[in-house]
């Protein structure tokens, strides 16, 4: 990995690269490409470009394409404003500066873990691939019948890659761990810092817009990160991880 463009500061490289991802970030968030259909729940896709830009090219990047994806989520929910709920984003502190946290704690996470070669870090890669493809498998198996045909091919290609990933990690000597560790506390970065921001400011309106009373605002708010938070963490592994070896394999950081 080329460690001398991390400390360059904001070069050419990192400028396009927070242009690009920036840029897919905001299609994703204006497009039904932001949400992949997993049996009866949808994970969003449009943090996995800011873990992607952390981990490939360090915080400072991968927070401005956070940044990128947090005045995007204001913009849709001041401009469209298409769910009962949108008023939350409203403020910088849910819509933004999670955002932004992704890009840093991402990026930490997989910088802890990266230089350690251990067996215990080869074993534990193992088991969360293969956890993750038993998710998805009972995932898949509990929602088959009721899933729409769209539904059921994602589920297929992610329960593939999943299981790739597993025998993978089987095979060879696997240096990916870190990758997934950084996915995964990114993607739990969002979850948490938006789910709890709501609950502290929002709560009282949110469930009146949920049709749901006060007193179940903790459990409700919870269920929805643990329904959607781990969905969508899984998937931000599969993606972050696939993408990062293809650059690994491409040579190009």
């Amino acid at each position: 990995m080329n460690n001398t463009l991390r400390k360059d500061g904001l070069n050419a490289r990192k400028l396009i690269l927070v242009s690009v991802l920036g840029a897919i970030t905001i299609v994703l968030g204006m497009t039904p490409l932001g949400f992949i259909p997993l049996g009866v729940i949808n994970a969003t896709t449009m943090h996995i470009p800011v873990i992607i830009a952390s981990i490939v090219e360090g915080p400072i990047v991968g927070a401005l394409v956070g940044l990128i994806f947090g005045i995007s989520s204001l913009l849709n929910a001041l401009l469209k404003n298409a769910s009962p709920v949108a008023f939350v984003f409203y403020n910088p502190l849910i819509s933004i500066f999670p955002r932004v946290l992704i890009g840093i704690t991402s990026y930490y996470a997989w910088s802890l873990l990266k230089n350690l070669k251990t067996d215990k870090i080869k074993i534990l890669s193992r088991i969360i691939w293969s956890v993750i493809s038993i998710f998805l498998a009972f995932q898949c198996i509990n929602g088959f019948s009721n899933m729409s045909q769209l539904n059921k091919i994602c589920m297929g290609i992610f329960l593939a890659a999943s299981l790739a990933m597993t025998i993978y990690s089987f095979l060879k000597i696997d240096d990916n761990f870190p990758v997934v560790v950084g996915a995964f506390i990114g993607s739990m970065t969002n979850t948490i810092f938006v789910l709890g921001g709501i609950y502290l400011f929002y709560a009282k309106r949110y469930m009146e817009a949920m049709n749901m009373p006060l007193e179940n605002a903790k459990a409700a708010i919870l269920g929805v990160s643990i329904t959607s938070g781990i969905p969508e963490a899984i998937i931000s592994v599969i993606i972050t991880s696939a993408v990062v070896k293809a650059l690994k394999l491409s040579k190009e950081f």
